[in-house]
């Protein structure tokens, strides 16, 4: 009976003895997230460093600009020409009424033909007639490739004007006071 007691005689069990094929697959599933986490890791890092854009590769052609340049005219009432010219023939700014943001340093904002906001400008100090006020505007940046583009100065509403129209200088926005 000795034998039985002896405790040299028995081997010693582990105390979590490996379930039989449960080894296996911690190594698969412990590779299998570090891959997905570096993947993801990669993608960001990416996707953060090339800004997020399309055409932001390192073998983008970079998009060619313009400044767009223009005129706003807003044509007075008969009232408003006869005040302009009370005070000396300058373009006063409107108290009220739909337009009273328009005078220089008004914004000016380019949309693409989709609606996208392109470039934006200033009026700049307006020349007055007997009958109008125009406020000559610039807006750098725009780029080129639209089929046509979309101007708006403050909350005027947006007007269409074309391309070559945009490239050429020669955009003339008009809006009808009163």
């Amino acid at each position: 009976m000795s034998e039985l007691t002896d405790a040299s005689a028995v081997p010693p069990m582990p105390e979590n003895p490996p379930a039989a094929g449960r080894r296996w697959p911690r190594p698969l599933v412990t590779g299998l997230a570090g891959l997905a986490v570096g993947v993801v890791a990669v993608g960001l890092a990416w996707g953060l460093s090339s800004g997020g854009g399309a055409g932001t590769s390192p073998g983008a052609k970079p998009v060619k600009t313009f400044t767009m340049k223009g005129d706003m005219k807003l044509v007075l009432s008969l009232h408003e020409a006869l005040q302009q010219l009370s005070q000396g023939g300058q373009c006063m700014p409107r108290h009220s009424g739909p337009y009273m943001d328009i005078q220089e340093g008004a914004t000016v904002t380019v949309y693409s033909a989709s609606g996208k906001v392109v470039a934006t400008g200033a009026l700049q100090q307006g020349v007055p007639s007997a009958t109008d006020c125009t406020f000559p505007f610039t807006a750098s940046g725009v780029p080129e490739g639209e089929k046509f583009y979309q101007v708006e100065v403050e909350h005027s509403g947006r007007k269409p004007v074309s391309a070559q129209k945009a490239r050429q200088g020669e955009v003339l926005i008009e809006l009808k006071s009163g």
